[in-house]
């Protein structure tokens, strides 16, 4: 045999002896293994989060009084009262949620979704009988027929 031929037949039998080494190593102590592994991993996490981190050097917004626009005195002329804050509140209001609205039909009685004109009728009915200057009781039930109310008037608007 020459040379060559052995180095190659040595080679593959050391390829073969890794390989089934590395195979004993995870099926005979496969948690040791997953934990090599895992270990590597978090070491490459840490080396790629501690350069990225380097890299930013963490970035602080900071502005004064002068970043706001040539005029000074502009937000001295500001009117409050131009401003319409109850338009601004119905654009970003919430919506009821499906089981407060379920509650709000069961407390006026409804099986089906309401109108606003039955929900408006069924008010004024429920507001003669829970009104406390009427009935002489306390004003629990009237404020929840008022909340109910507008749950089922946001729920049908």
């Amino acid at each position: 045999m020459n040379n060559g031929t052995l180095i190659y037949m040595f080679n593959k039998v050391l390829r073969t002896a890794i390989l089934l080494f590395i195979l004993y190593l995870i099926f005979t102590n496969f948690t040791t293994f997953l934990l090599v592994i895992a270990v590597i991993f978090v070491l490459i996490y840490f080396f790629i989060y501690k350069k990225l981190r380097s890299m930013s050097n963490g970035f602080k917004f900071t502005y004064t009084q002068n970043d706001f626009g040539a005029n000074q005195n502009q937000h001295q002329n500001f009117n409050f009262n131009d401003f319409d804050f109850n338009s601004f509140n119905e654009q970003f209001a919430q919506k009821p949620g499906l089981g407060e609205v379920e509650k709000a039909k069961e407390f006026f009685g409804f099986t089906h979704n309401p109108t606003k004109e039955e929900v408006k009728k069924r008010y004024k009915e429920l507001a003669k009988k829970y009104h406390p200057d009427i009935n002489g009781s306390d004003d629990t039930m009237m404020q929840q027929l008022n909340h109910y109310k507008e749950v089922l008037i946001q729920f049908v608007g």
